[in-house]
């Protein structure tokens, strides 16, 4: 069984004995040389030589490739490649754990932006108590560590105007407060959905003079529906790589 870059079964190479790199390349709409480079990359299982030297492949690549197509949706293909050089080397045991967590780096994208979303609409009903106070002072460490980020994207946030924090007089040091670290948070889920610098930093402003959170709860809420997309991408995926590892060990 097969399944295109769409989720969708064919069975086109079924009782197949061998095939050509450029059947697996039509399959997947892709070039024969990219057919190798995935055998090069162990994304797809060794192959063996006929006498003239050409590689032999079979039904079991056309499997492996549909099922490495179908991660690549949910789990992005560095991830992919690992998980199906883990499966390859017989090691099912590291290919789950690499999928579990992924799954719990979704788990906690999940959560930031549940807090962020709530932190937003209370800043709609309540801007006074929008940013909580938090006792002490919050370091450039300390935020990049609730974040997730390194202090050096925190940096380039502040060149970029999207974050605004203030100076120890005597050290110079950064100073964070409640409210930089609800926009940092907001900044690192909107890059992480393809926003551009310009984009969140009009967002951030139009939050800071007028209070208004329309465009931050409207681009929060896109990406909380792409999360969620990814999450059943992820689902499916996990379903089709059981098949395949089921298949493989009846053989």
């Amino acid at each position: 069984m097969l399944v295109d870059g769409d989720g969708k079964q064919k069975t086109r190479y079924a009782g197949a004995r061998t095939l050509r790199a450029v059947d697996l390349a039509r399959q997947a709409g892709v070039s024969p040389q990219q057919i190798r480079n995935y055998l090069d990359e162990g994304i797809l299982p060794s192959v063996t030589r006929s006498p003239a030297g050409y590689r032999i492949f079979t039904v079991r690549h056309a499997q492996a490739l549909s099922v490495a197509r179908q991660l690549a949706l949910g789990h992005g293909w560095p991830r992919t490649r690992a998980i199906m050089q883990a499966i390859n080397q017989h090691r099912p045991d590291d290919a789950r754990a690499i999928i579990d967590h992924s799954y719990a780096e979704l788990a906690r994208e999940r959560t930031d932006l549940a807090d962020i979303l709530a932190a937003v609409n209370t800043l709609a009903v309540e801007p006074s108590n929008a940013a909580p106070t938090i006792r002490g002072q919050i370091t450039i460490g300390e935020v990049a560590r609730r974040v997730g980020v390194r202090r050096s994207a925190l940096r380039v946030w502040e060149d970029q105007g999207l974050l605004r924090p203030r100076r120890e007089e005597r050290t110079e040091y950064r100073i964070y407060t409640a409210a930089d670290l609800r926009d940092a948070h907001i900044v690192a889920l909107l890059r992480q959905g393809g926003y551009r610098h310009p984009a969140i930093r009009a967002i951030l402003d139009e939050i800071r003079t007028t209070g208004n959170t329309e465009r931050a709860r409207a681009a929060l809420t896109q990406r909380e529906a792409e999360i969620n997309e990814r999450g059943r991408r992820r689902l499916a995926a996990s379903a089709v790589l059981q098949d395949y590892l089921d298949v493989r060990n009846q053989e």
